[in-house]
């Protein structure tokens, strides 16, 4: 079913503004997160970690998860559809990738956070988690950057069922 033209371009902005957000919310995040590792202020780095933890709880995730639905509700009430287009279908999965990812990385970041908000909180506590937000991080970024590509330019190649689709009209 395609939708009235004003409620599609509702729903694109939606779309678009939960996308972008959620770019910038990473982007932040990771800044946040590169200057918990290199800092050597005990109390820069406890207030990074509790920082993050609320912006990945408060921000990040409910952009995400709005991406998520704001795109399907798009491709499944345009021509473009959900699976006719090689690239959109690229899109969902990335975007359901990163969340994924990022439902199970949230235990971590609150344990980082719980952990650094603990006074006795020392530099070289849970080291190996906090790389890891750098790592998550920099790699949401990276696919996040790559779903935005992929609306930009949309690639030309249809799938099989787009194809079928096509042919059958």
């Amino acid at each position: 079913m395609i939708m009235p033209p004003r409620l599609r371009k509702i729903t694109l902005i939606a779309h678009i503004v939960s996308s972008v957000g959620s770019l910038g919310a990473v982007s932040g995040f990771l800044a946040l997160a590169i200057a918990g590792l290199s800092s050597e202020n005990d109390q820069v780095i406890r207030s990074v970690y509790v920082a993050s933890e609320l912006v990945a709880r408060s921000v990040i995730v409910p952009l995400v998860f709005a991406s998520l639905v704001t795109g399907l509700v798009q491709s499944l009430g345009t021509t473009w559809g959900l699976f006719r287009h090689y690239w959109v279908l690229a899109k969902l999965l990335l975007t359901i990738f990163t969340a994924v990812v990022l439902v199970l990385q949230m235990s971590g970041i609150a344990h980082v956070a719980a952990v650094a908000a603990d006074p006795g909180f020392a530099s070289t506590d849970v080291l190996g988690l906090r790389r890891s937000l750098v790592v998550h991080a920099a790699g949401g970024l990276v696919v996040l950057l790559v779903t935005t590509t992929l609306s930009v330019l949309k690639p030309p190649g249809l799938t099989r069922y787009g194809w079928r689709r096509l042919h059958r009209q």
